[in-house]
């Protein structure tokens, strides 16, 4: 390896760490087939079934690990207002101090692996390298799915490139000595006393968003948490939409829907670019497009069943890894909401001992796998993988979708008046929280973007940054908000959801095109009545009338909250959206009020 900048950094944190040796992934089978071998003796993980999961792992991560921890994650820069409000901060020189502690000797008697990977297609002028040291080998072999990893990549470096500098170990698995640290200034990423994957795999959140949200302002670009599909029309046309929604909340599900049987019957279908994030570029045409920097899916598997995603399972059925599900003796694996009914006995995502009607000490069913237990698999097994996805250049959007849980107030869909209303719209988004977020489930919480965990700096600059673009892109895609998840009086979801959702996406690409018309209310357009292809569905007129109803005195008090909740950004907020603010409490007005 002849990057000297890699070298004296690796031989800098070697001297740190102390590993006992050092070993470079260089990407091959060969070296996977050992590694693999290597970890199933450590017990760090267990091969499953191969009649069943031929190919697949097992492994649990300890039980105060399981979720990415938002609480312990930084932002270190210089400048404690360049992070922001809504990230925790750490002083660089400190962050260095306080991990460095925990870092020293952390890898004695163990390995260091250096994983050279690409977020993105090798040779795409779009990509971003980065290094990662690790102690653990979970994480090199997630990398090898989830990334391009190996000596294509350190090909690629050459001598003199820049990479981002990813140091992780588990060291002692000590929450209290937990830290996720980013310095987007020094384009580096720390990370230890961790094993789960969203804290670990420093490839994907911690690179191709925190690191790469704030590479992106620097450099004309954005980073953002959104799924990539295209939608084949009975025509052969493929359009695509980048559609933002904050973890478990069906982005994986969306990406991978199969058509409902009347647009399958018409020859629609749907290709899958990505699941989980997107880099966004203005191409030389004036459109925007992406790509997806990923090499694989890391997925919530609980709820993951051939109704609700067949594509999901057909992707997962080999040469994946599980985390934190339930393993049976003849290893075997299930979740809830999974295929088939559960195991007569197995071990449970804590290593305790678990059979069908177990409760926990507060009475409540007791898991087999916990909430947001994962899987890791390669994209290349998608069965509707796109063509397109490892195009170097990405793919031009049509459209911009975003979303969340919300059980009440928020119409099924609609689209903004324009992109500023647009960045509003995603700025005041909100959504339920979910096992793969930090905080108490079912609580509400604003997630801009659904970048509120993954935003690298400010996020009042982030808004600006959305702003700017906007000025930049000669034919911007346009921006809508979907929500799957609004319930009746009785607490029953009134929108079918799963592949019914193409119904929506065909009215937003019909919209994005111009083709049809639109009913304008106080939060944006709706469809006009006979627009919303529903053939087929058992929807009835008061069922409509939820789905899209505009209670204002609602509408108001939430207009009243994403004013509280700007606040906290004082005069770096863009006074742009307090315009829009103000324009949505002048539509919602009494004399403005439009029924819809």
């Amino acid at each position: 390896m002849n990057n000297r900048k890699l070298m004296d950094w690796l031989d800098r944190m070697a001297k740190m760490c102390e590993p006992e040796r050092i070993v470079w992934i260089d990407g091959s089978e060969e070296q996977r087939t050992e590694l693999e071998r290597e970890a199933v003796a450590r017990g760090e993980v267990t091969r499953l079934d191969p009649g069943k999961w031929p190919g697949c792992l097992y492994h649990r991560t300890a039980v105060n690990d399981v979720a990415r921890t938002e609480n312990l994650t930084f932002i270190c820069t210089r400048d404690r207002s360049d992070a922001g409000p809504t990230n925790n901060w750490m002083e660089p020189r400190e962050a260095y101090r306080r991990a460095g502690e925990y870092f020293r000797g952390a890898m004695r008697g163990r390995t260091m692996y250096v994983i050279p990977f690409s977020m993105g297609p090798l040779g795409s002028p779009y990509s971003k390298i980065g290094v990662e040291l690790t102690d653990s080998l979970y994480v090199v072999l997630n990398m090898l799915i989830v990334t391009r990893a190996g000596r294509k990549v350190l090909d690629e470096l050459g001598p003199d490139g820049e990479f981002t500098r990813a140091l992780h170990s588990v060291a002692e698995l000590d929450e209290n000595k937990r830290l996720i640290l980013h310095f987007p200034e020094d384009n580096t990423i720390w990370s230890v006393n961790s094993g789960y994957g969203g804290n670990v795999l420093l490839g994907k959140k911690c690179l191709s968003l925190r690191i790469a949200s704030h590479m992106g302002k620097q450099e004309g670009w954005m980073a953002e948490h959104m799924l990539i599909m295209g939608i084949e029309d009975p025509a052969g046309n493929v359009d695509y939409i980048a559609a933002a929604f904050p973890s478990a909340c069906g982005k994986t599900n969306l990406a991978m829907l199969v058509p409902p049987a009347p647009f399958r019957s018409r020859g629609y279908k749907i290709w899958t670019v990505g699941d989980d994030i997107a880099w966004l570029r203005i191409g030389e045409d004036g459109r925007l497009w992406a790509i997806n920097p990923e090499n694989g899916f890391f997925g919530v598997a609980p709820g993951t069943n051939s109704q609700s995603n067949p594509n999901a399972m057909a992707t997962i059925r080999s040469n994946s890894i599980f985390a934190n599900v339930l393993l049976t003796d003849d290893g075997d694996i299930w979740w809830e909401n999974g295929e088939g009914p559960p195991p007569p006995e197995g071990t449970s995502w804590d290593g305790s001992y678990w059979k069908p009607g177990m409760v926990e000490p507060d009475g409540l069913p007791k898991p087999g796998a916990h909430p947001n237990s994962r899987f890791t698999a390669p994209m290349s097994q998608c069965p509707i993988a796109s063509p397109e996805w490892e195009n170097p250049r990405g793919v031009p959007l049509s459209a911009i979708v975003f979303g969340g849980r919300c059980s009440t107030k928020v119409p099924l869909v609609y689209e903004t008046f324009n992109w500023k209303h647009g960045v509003y719209t995603g700025a005041t988004m909100f959504s339920e929280l979910t096992a793969a977020q930090f905080g108490k489930l079912g609580k509400v919480r604003h997630d801009p973007m659904a970048m509120l965990p993954f935003c690298g700096y400010n996020m009042a600059d982030y808004f600006r940054h959305w702003l700017e673009m906007g000025l930049r892109i000669k034919r911007p895609p346009k921006i809508f908000h979907v929500n799957w998840f609004r319930k009746d009086a009785g607490g029953k979801f009134i929108w079918p959801g799963f592949s019914e959702n193409l119904r929506v996406l065909e009215w937003i690409l019909r919209r994005a095109k111009g083709q049809i018309g639109a009913k304008e209310t106080p939060l944006g357009m709706v469809p006009l009545s006979g627009d919303l292809n529903l053939e087929g569905l058992d929807l009835s007129d008061s069922d409509l009338e939820q789905l899209f109803a505009i209670d204002r005195e609602l509408w108001l008090e939430e207009a009243a909250e994403h004013r509280h909740f700007f606040k906290r950004f004082n005069a770096r907020l863009p006074r742009e959206l307090l315009d829009e603010c103000a324009a949505l409490e002048s539509r919602l007005s009494p004399d403005r009020l439009r029924p819809g």
